[in-house]
């Protein structure tokens, strides 16, 4: 029972080294593989993606229940209302507003896939960020929601001032996409794809051609090989150059 779970562990090792050596053989051809992927995933970002830029701009909203005075209770409510003003920011009230405001393009459901609202943690700081292909359209329209929330958010939550803590500005470096980041993930699934292509080949391929096959496979002992002959080798040859010949016919 021991000799049977040897035997079938060795198998195993030895299958793994087989598929290994496979790899190895054609590593030139794995790397070719996904360096081209690479070439191609980058070409078409290039050509077919349309550059983002992002311009943000941040608000403080207080708020005070005496204008004299600052008690933590204040800031306490304050600070667990901040979801409650991200989301008056991204109401239609809003968002209608900046596109009259604009005179945009865009309805209401377009401008939102463009901003994205957010808070620092423990701050009641909000940070309003928009996305588009022109970095000068994308910085008015940060500021003009700033602006049209913040007279939302005094007329809902009854609140005496929202203040500007950072204007938007006009980005230069554009944020998507990321030529780098799509080039090494297309060559890495260049090169799982023809690793998957090359074991699938090996492992479909059941036919025996080496001595070693049939001392594994037919547990059988070879008491030795015959070369092939040059006038065989030749005539391979031809049969293989007709088969593909026949191949390209048939296309």
């Amino acid at each position: 029972m021991e000799q049977n779970n040897v035997q079938n562990n060795d198998e195993v090792e030895i299958d793994l080294l087989e598929v290994f050596y496979v790899l190895l053989d054609k590593i030139w051809a794995i790397i070719l593989s996904g360096v081209l992927a690479a070439l191609v995933v980058v070409a078409a970002t290039l050509l077919f993606v349309t550059p983002q830029y992002e311009s943000t701009t941040k608000m403080y909203v207080l708020s005070k229940q005496d204008s004299n005075t600052l008690t933590s209770q204040d800031m306490q409510t304050s600070l667990s209302l901040t979801k409650d003003y991200a989301e008056l920011i991204k109401s239609r009230t809003v968002t209608e507003g900046v596109i009259t405001q604009l005179n945009l393009d865009m309805t209401h459901e377009e401008l939102l896939k463009k901003m994205t609202v957010d808070s620092a943690t423990d701050t009641r700081i909000l940070s309003i960020s928009v996305r588009d292909a022109d970095p000068y359209v994308a910085c008015e329209i940060a500021n003009a929601i700033r602006d049209v929330a913040a007279n939302h958010i005094k007329n809902v939550m009854d609140i005496d001032a929202v203040n500007v803590v950072e204007t938007a500005n006009i980005p230069e470096q554009k944020v998507s996409p990321s030529i780098s980041k799509n080039g090494v993930i297309g060559g890495l699934v260049g090169v799982l794809i023809a690793a998957a292509v090359i074991l699938i080949s090996y492992l479909s391929n059941d036919t025996i051609k080496t001595q070693e096959d049939v001392e594994r496979y037919l547990k059988l002992s070879t008491l030795g090989t015959i070369p092939m002959s040059e006038e065989d080798r030749k005539n391979k040859k031809k049969k293989k150059q007709k088969k593909q010949k026949r191949g390209r016919g048939r296309r």
